[in-house]
């Protein structure tokens, strides 16, 4: 009998009904979300880094790569220390830069991967074929699309651009070979791979033997912590970086968004408990007269308390079931975009922002070294239209640009 009671009574507010497990099913979602969201995204990514079967990383000492413009010399000889012990199965060296291809009027300016195409774990191919010679390269869509280039074109590219005398180093006709995708770039990135040798060469001598990055993969059954200790003990100029501690870095950087992912799951728990209890408040009375009904024709006070007690739990089950429906279907579109607006390793974290500050430039590399020259210069004709030095102005501001800069790559 309370069962019918309440679904009679829910049925006769249908409407009221309806959007009352709505609002528990958007709560139940929002607190879905915000309890699963960093496992998954710590999860996943731990799966990005394994995807290529490397379980060990090595960076400039101190630091992460890329996340300033320190490389690792003689990366040949570190090779071969890494090659002579034959636990570790694979080593790919890999030197980060940029790159610019004049294209007409404009300037096309792209991230670039120097690396060995037959041992590598940055990209997959696509189409074509992989950069295996000194004069090839290869490039994802954006870099593809921005260039107007097909397989087998010739491109002028220039590993660096002199604002003094505006003019191109390190130029080299290189023929583009195939179209790859980048495991660790974000989307819309430009971004290319050629082989290290060639970036090193046209870095000139300061990069002839330089590596950014060593990805290592160790044999199956090898505890990783004894390959860890045994490159630690033979190469001392490195940082040493397993799986485990990118995990850790991941980890400490999702620790902020864990803090608000409890205080939002909470919120939307109590939000929903507020609506169930507000609802069954107006039910309770709207129907005091037929509550009164009830108790006179001997219906105890425990089946009136049942019947609106069902009502309560019948809209939080469904709003809850319907809420995890939603909440799984927007987490994994949610993750999705996640990993293709921010598809980075922490390794490359500082390389997206590069990257950034490249597209910002629109192909113009005076405006890339110097993003801020033009709000510097209104500045300076805005204050000296006030009867101030501009030069002044213009040193603060050039010390604000410098605090921007480390702050975007984590030197503030």
């Amino acid at each position: 009998m309370p069962v019918t009671l309440a679904w009679a009574s829910l049925r006769r507010h249908g409407t009221r009904t309806l959007l009352a497990m709505l609002g528990v099913a958007v709560a139940a979602a929002m607190l879905l979300d915000m309890v699963m969201m960093s496992t998954g995204m710590r999860e996943s990514f731990r799966r990005l880094l394994l995807s290529r079967g490397f379980q060990i990383r090595l960076a400039p000492k101190g630091t992460l790569a890329f996340d300033t413009d320190a490389t690792m010399k003689n990366a040949s000889g570190i090779t071969r220390v890494l090659r002579s012990n034959p636990d570790l199965v694979a080593v790919s060296a890999v030197l980060g830069g940029t790159i610019h291809i004049p294209r007409g009027d404009r300037v096309i300016t792209s991230s670039v991967l120097g690396l060995d195409p037959r041992v590598q774990g940055d990209y997959e191919l696509l189409s074509g074929k992989d950069p295996l010679a000194p004069n090839e390269i290869a490039g994802n869509a954006d870099f593809i699309r921005a260039t107007g280039a097909r397989f087998g074109d010739t491109l002028t590219v220039a590993s660096g651009y002199d604002p003094q005398t505006r003019e191109y180093s390190g130029s080299r006709k290189l023929v583009l070979t195939g179209q790859v995708r980048f495991l660790y770039g974000a989307a819309h990135q430009r971004a290319a791979a050629m082989r290290l040798a060639t970036l090193q060469q046209m870095g000139g001598a300061d990069r002839a033997d330089d590596a950014s990055l060593f990805m290592i993969r160790v044999r199956d059954g090898v505890p990783i912590d004894d390959a860890n200790k045994w490159i630690k003990g033979k190469v001392s100029t490195v940082n040493v970086i397993s799986t485990e501690f990118a995990l850790q870095q991941v980890d400490e950087r999702l620790r902020y968004f864990r803090q608000l992912a409890v205080i939002l799951g909470s919120v939307s728990l109590f939000v929903g408990f507020l609506l169930v209890t507000t609802l069954v408040t107006v039910s309770v009375n709207e129907r005091i007269g037929e509550i009164a009904v009830m108790r006179a024709i001997g219906v105890s006070r425990a089946h009136v308390v049942q019947q609106i007690v069902l009502e309560g739990v019948a809209i939080s089950l469904v709003g809850a079931f319907a809420g995890l429906l939603l909440g799984l279907v927007r987490l994994f579109a949610e993750l999705v975009g996640f990993f293709n607006v921010m598809r980075s390793d922490v390794l490359g974290h500082a390389a997206h922002q590069q990257v950034t500050f490249l597209q910002r430039a629109d192909g113009d590399p005076e405006r890339f070294l110097d993003p801020f020259a033009d709000r510097r210069q209104e500045a300076g004709n805005r204050v000296g239209m006030a009867g101030v030095a501009p030069e002044a102005d213009a040193a603060a501001l050039l010390q604000l640009q410098q605090h921007a800069v480390a702050f975007g790559t984590g030197k503030a």
